[in-house]
């Protein structure tokens, strides 16, 4: 059993969602990336998703986008990434990777799988890789005991959901409306109706993602959601405390977890 799996049932035998957090690879570069991380699990993030910053963010609003570009300006590669999820699977939290799919066919898709499972990441979330291009993967992240995490909106049609979450391993990431990445003054409803569709059809854990950014909101969807997961707020506190960002983000994971446990 995955230590992503172990998580979810942790969290539902203490009546809570998981937390999970999100930081762009490399940023703002390789080593302050690690120590934010860490930092992040310190304040109570049960889960890391490290995103590979890539040149054409489609789901990825501004503020993550200028994270990954300061990423991309800094050199990072997915070598390099590969070295921060080594580093933080050590903790003994389990560690995501969230990526386009041109990258990982650039590096290869066999070699990334085996290279990443080898060095602790235990699964991957693809928010741009459809069902129909996805058998390679499915079948090396397989192969690697890698969970493979598709992205679901609320607009995904009856059918597709049904496809979707069937090929989803570890947790399905909802995303709570139809826009990008972001702070939001409010969660969408269309978030609760959306996971309320998902456990008609299926027993994996879902997790929410898109617009979380404070305790309140953790807490809203916590209510009704198995993960929360959150990335801008968590970038945010970086970029607005160039002199002290892993105290400012465990300062933001402390109030998050305190909303996870608010049901």
């Amino acid at each position: 059993m995955s230590k992503l799996v172990e998580l979810f049932a942790k969290c539902k035998s203490e009546n809570r969602a998981a937390l999970i957090g999100y930081l762009p690879a490399g940023f703002p570069n390789q080593s302050a990336s690690i120590e934010i991380i860490k930092a992040m699990i310190s304040g109570g993030v049960d889960a890391v998703e490290i995103g590979f910053p890539y040149s054409d963010p489609v789901m990825d609003g501004p503020v993550i986008q200028e994270a990954a570009e300061l990423a991309r300006q800094n050199g990072i590669t997915m070598p390099k990434t590969l070295e921060i999820v080594k580093e933080i699977s050590a903790t003994g939290v389990p560690t995501l990777l969230m990526t386009y799919w041109n990258p990982i066919e650039r590096y290869g898709i066999e070699k990334f799988a085996k290279d990443f499972s080898a060095n602790g990441m235990e699964g991957v979330i693809t928010p741009d890789l459809t069902l129909e291009e996805a058998l390679p993967w499915l079948t090396a992240a397989k192969t690697n005991s890698i969970h493979p995490i598709f992205v679901v909106a609320p607009s995904t049609g009856d059918e597709r959901l049904k496809d979707v979450t069937a090929n989803c391993n570890g947790f399905i990431y909802a995303a709570s409306s139809m826009g990008v990445t972001g702070t939001q003054t409010n969660v969408a409803n269309t978030a609760s109706i959306l996971v309320e569709r998902i456990r008609k059809i299926s027993d994996t854990p879902v997790a929410v993602g898109l617009g979380v950014s404070n305790r309140t909101q953790a807490s809203e969807v916590a209510r009704f959601s198995d993960g929360v997961i959150v990335g801008s707020a968590f970038v945010k506190a970086v970029l607005q405390n160039p002199d002290s960002p892993a105290e400012a983000v465990r300062k933001v994971a402390q109030e998050l977890a305190l909303g996870v446990r608010e049901r």
